[in-house]
C-alpha cells in the first residue's frame, strides 16, 4: 500500500491469512479488514500447528462449482472420498482454489492439468515425492466422475451471475461501460475479474438466501416456444451443440425485474451451457433503430407525423426492398424499416447525442468506432445482448423509466439480515414520458401496418419491433405489452447467412406464442394515449444535396441524468472491427404500408393492474 502510494495493486495473503478472512471475515477490501485479518492470523498460528491449519484450510477452501472443502470437491469431481484419491488426482484438486474461475474442471479442464502438473513439479524439486511417484501421477489421465445433479440450466447461471452482481455493488465496487485509456480499461477488467471471483465464493459459502423474480412456469413456456419454433434445425457442432440457436428474456413492466431468460435451446449435456441471453452480444440489426434514433428525435422535436424523404443516399444505405417511397411519416418510416430515414435521422441528430442514451442503459460493449452512421441499422462493433435490448425496451414500455435488468429481489445473509434489497439496483429516468409514449403509439401499428403484421396478440394491446442483420445472419423480435417486454434473438453461434431469417419468422413465432401464453386471462390494458404536443413544430428532414426550407424544431430541454455528447472514454478496440460501411436490413412489410396520421386523443392514465410476479426463491 505503502509502495504504491495509496493505490492497492492486488491482493496478498498466507494460507493462515486467507483462512482468517474466510472463517471469521468478509470479502470486503478495506484497511480495517486486513489489519483484522492479519492479528486473527498471528493467533491462528500460536493456538494450531501448521498442519491442522492446512487441514482446517482444506476442509473449508472453495473448489468451483459449489464445491467446498476437499471431500465435497472429491465426491463433486471424481464420485469418491477424497482418501481413495490418486496423487496425481489430489494434485488435480489442489489446483483449483488457487482461481477457482481459471481452474474450473468443467470449464477450463487443461488449465487445471496444466496447474496440476506444475504442482507435481515443486513436489519433485523439493523432494516431497520421488521420480517413480512423479511420473506416475503426471502420466495418469484424470477422468471426472460428475454425479448427475438435477439442474433449471438458464434459470440458474442468469440468478448466479444477477446475484454475484448483487453482491459486487453491496461492496461497493462501481460498473463501468466506458473508459478514458487502454490501460484504464484493463485495471477495471482485472478489478473486476477479482471482485466477481470474490462474490462467486461467496455466495457459495456464507450461506445466503436469494429472492427472485424468475417464475418457473413462464420460464418453461418460454424455453418451449423456443425449442419447438427452432426444432426444423438439427444440425450440431463437434461438442455436440445445436448449431441454430435461440435466446428469450421476458421483463415484468410493473416490477422491473426479469421473470424468464433462456440462453438456448435444451439439450442433455453435462454442465451448465452458454446462456446466450446474457453472455452473447450480437448485431441488432433494426431493432435498435427505435432506443437509438426515434425516441431520442421525438424527444428533440420531432414528431410520429412528422414529413421526412424516403429517397436513395450516395453513399448511403440502401432499403431492403430497393425502392424508396419519397416523402412520408416518421410513423411510415418506422412501420416499414426504412433505412434511409433512420440514417439521416442518426445525421440530423448526431452519433454522439444518440449513443449517449444506450449509455446511459448501461449498454456494456459500445465502442468509440459506433459513433458512426450504421448505428442506425444496428452496425454496432460488438453487438448487443438480449438482456440489454429486453431492458432498453421495458423502458419504453415503463414511459421512459430504466430499471436496472436483474432477477434479484434481496439477498438475507445466514442471520436473516438483508444485505441486497430493491434500493441495490439502478433505476433512471432515460426518456422524456412523451417522447416514450410517442414511440410506443408508433410501434403499435408495427403489427398492424408494418414488417409484423400478423404477429399482434389476440386480445392484448402490443408494440414491437423487428429485426434483421446484414445477410440474414441475426434475427430480432422485441416486443411489449403493458404488463410484459419480451426480447426474441434467433441465429448460429458463429454467425452464419440463412435465407429464412428475418426479424418476421423465427423471432415473431416465437415471441407471439410466448406472449399469447402469458397473458391469458389477464385484464387487457390499453398503453397511455398518445397527443402529438401542440407546442412542437413540424420538420422535414433534408435528404438531398439542396432542401427545402423548413422551419426549425423549438428546443427542448436535455434529460437531465443525459450527456449530450459522447463522453471521450469509451475507447476503441485494439484491433479495427470489420462493420460494413453501408448495411443492409433485410426485413419488409408484408405489404405496402399506407401512411396513416397519428390520432390524437386526450391522454389517460392507464388503470393500475398487477400482474402474476409470482417469483421463486433460490438458495444457495
Amino acid at each position: 500500500y505503502i509502495k504504491n502510494r495509496g493505490h492497492i495493486s492486488r491482493g496478498g495473503s498466507t494460507i493462515t491469512q486467507q483462512l482468517a478472512k474466510n472463517m471469521f471475515l468478509t470479502n470486503e477490501q478495506t484497511m480495517s479488514r486486513k489489519i483484522k485479518e492479519m492479528f486473527i492470523a498471528r493467533e491462528l498460528e500460536k493456538k494450531y500447528t501448521k498442519d491442522e491449519i492446512l487441514e482446517y484450510y482444506l476442509n473449508n477452501i472453495y473448489y468451483a462449482n459449489g464445491y467446498y472443502g476437499i471431500e465435497a470437491a472429491s465426491r463433486g469431481y471424481f464420485s469418491k472420498s477424497c482418501s481413495e484419491l490418486s496423487l496425481g488426482e489430489a494434485m488435480f484438486l489442489s489446483a483449483i482454489p488457487n482461481s477457482p474461475v481459471r481452474y474450473d474442471p468443467l470449464n477450463n479442464f487443461d488449465n487445471t492439468i496444466e496447474r496440476k502438473n506444475r504442482i507435481l513439479d515443486q513436489m519433485l524439486e523439493a523432494e516431497e515425492i520421488n521420480k517413480a511417484e512423479y511420473d506416475e501421477a503426471y502420466n495418469t489421465e484424470i477422468v471426472l466422475n460428475v454425479p448427475k445433479q438435477k439442474k433449471r440450466n438458464y434459470l440458474e447461471t442468469f440468478a448466479k451471475y444477477c446475484a454475484i452482481k448483487a453482491l459486487m455493488k453491496s461492496h461497493g465496487f462501481e460498473f463501468k461501460n466506458s473508459f478514458s485509456s487502454n490501460e484504464e480499461k484493463a485495471t477495471y477488467l482485472e478489478e473486476y475479474d477479482e471482485e466477481y471471483s470474490l462474490c462467486q465464493q461467496s455466495l457459495f459459502r456464507s450461506g445466503y438466501r436469494i429472492y427472485t423474480s424468475l417464475n418457473r412456469k413462464k420460464q418453461k413456456l418460454l424455453q418451449s416456444s423456443v425449442n419447438k419454433q427452432l426444432k426444423s434445425d438439427k444440425k450440431k457442432n463437434d461438442d455436440g451443440i445445436y448449431l441454430f440457436q435461440g435466446s428469450g428474456v421476458c421483463i415484468d413492466n410493473y416490477t422491473g425485474r426479469v421473470v424468464a431468460v433462456v440462453g438456448g435451446r435444451s439439450q442433455s449435456i453435462d454442465g451448465y451451457t452458454y446462456n446466450r441471453a446474457f453472455q452473447s452480444f450480437r448485431q441488432p440489426g433494426s431493432s435498435i433503430k427505435p432506443i437509438l434514433v426515434y425516441t431520442p428525435a421525438f424527444e428533440n422535436g420531432f414528431t410520429p407525423s412528422d414529413i421526412v424523404k424516403d429517397e436513395k443516399i450516395e453513399d448511403g444505405p440502401k432499403n431492403s426492398n430497393g425502392k424508396y417511397a419519397g416523402n412520408i411519416s416518421i410513423r411510415t418510416a418506422v412501420w416499414q424499416s426504412t433505412n434511409t430515414v433512420a440514417w439521416n435521422m442518426l445525421k440530423e441528430l448526431s452519433p454522439k447525442k444518440c449513443m449517449a442514451y444506450l449509455l446511459n442503459m448501461n449498454f456494456s460493449k459500445i465502442s468509440g468506432d459506433d459513433y458512426n452512421l450504421s448505428a442506425a441499422l444496428g452496425g454496432l462493433t460488438n453487438g448487443v445482448s438480449t438482456l440489454e435490448m429486453a431492458s432498453a425496451y421495458a423502458t419504453l414500455a415503463n414511459s421512459g423509466v430504466y430499471h436496472e435488468p436483474t432477477c434479484i429481489k434481496k439477498i438475507a445473509d445466514a442471520d436473516g439480515n438483508i444485505i441486497v434489497d430493491e434500493d441495490t439496483f439502478e433505476k433512471k429516468k432515460i426518456y422524456k414520458e412523451s417522447a416514450a409514449v410517442a414511440m410506443t403509439d408508433v410501434l403499435k401499428g408495427v403489427f398492424t401496418n408494418g414488417t409484423a403484421k400478423g404477429f399482434a396478440l389476440s386480445s392484448m394491446p402490443c408494440a414491437g419491433k423487428t429485426g434483421t442483420t446484414n445477410d440474414k445472419k441475426d434475427g430480432w423480435f422485441a416486443g411489449y405489452t403493458p404488463y410484459y417486454t419480451t426480447v426474441i434473438w434467433v441465429g448460429n453461434d458463429m454467425p452464419k447467412t440463412r435465407d429464412d431469417l428475418l426479424g418476421n419468422t423465427y423471432p415473431a413465432r416465437i415471441w407471439n406464442e410466448f406472449m399469447e401464453a402469458i397473458h391469458k386471462g389477464l385484464v387487457p390494458i390499453d398503453f397511455p394515449e398518445y397527443n402529438d404536443p401542440e407546442e412542437v413544430v413540424k420538420t422535414e428532414v433534408p435528404a438531398t444535396a439542396e432542401p427545402e426550407e423548413t422551419e426549425e424544431p423549438e428546443e427542448t430541454e436535455e434529460p437531465e441524468e443525459l450527456p449530450t455528447e459522447a463522453p471521450a472514454d469509451v475507447v476503441p478496440p485494439a484491433a479495427d472491427p470489420v462493420v460494413p460501411a453501408v448495411p443492409e436490413v433485410t426485413e419488409a412489410p408484408q405489404e405496402p404500408v399506407p401512411d396513416i396520421p397519428a390520432d390524437t386523443p386526450e391522454y389517460t392514465e392507464p388503470p393500475v393492474s398487477e400482474p402474476d410476479t409470482g417469483g421463486d426463491d433460490i438458495p444457495h
